[in-house]
């Protein structure tokens, strides 16, 4: 019985599934099964190490898997999603293909402090870091906020303020 506490003890802790359902419920805006949503709930099956902070994205612009990853430990996994089926582009008139495209000016440089924030109905925290990189409203950058540990990824919202992606959206 002593044996069997000590395992216990001393067994990993591992990413919670309905945690990590939860927060691509949230990125997607829609339930698990919706149009828009999860097709599936996270296999449970999965002994992923814990994570204080993931991290989610689109897999591609055609929304049609979400990219929920940690840093540290170091881990990712893909979430297939319910895409609504993506419209046939229509060719644009030669006019408007001529046109170079407006680059938006970045609102945080590299090395620029940078409060990330993020938070949903009932709580929010915030966090100073260091900008790696530098970044339009609506970019993505890195955010050194631990020398020991890997910068996270955030996006732009003005000068000196970023929000984790997947909340706020």
């Amino acid at each position: 019985m002593i044996l069997f506490a000590a395992l216990l003890a001393a067994a990993p802790e591992f990413q919670s599934t309905i945690v990590l359902d939860a927060i691509v419920t949230q990125f997607t805006g829609k339930q698990v099964g919706e149009l828009g949503g999860a097709r599936a709930p996270v296999d449970t099956r999965l002994k992923l190490a814990s994570c204080a902070a993931p991290q989610l994205e689109w897999r591609s612009e055609a929304k049609d898997a979400v990219l929920v990853r940690c840093m540290a430990p170091g881990w990712r996994v893909y979430v297939p999603v319910n895409a609504a089926p993506q419209p046939k582009p229509v060719a644009a008139p030669a006019a408007a293909r001529v046109a170079p495209a407006v680059k938006a000016e970045p609102v945080i440089r590299r090395g620029d402090p940078v409060t990330v924030e993020a938070g949903a109905s009932g709580f929010s925290i915030t966090r100073e870091g260091v900008a790696m990189n530098d970044a339009a409203p609506g970019a993505r950058l890195l955010v050194k906020v631990d020398d020991k540990k890997q910068p996270i990824q955030a996006v732009a919202i003005e000068q000196g303020r970023a929000r984790l992606p997947g909340f706020g959206e």
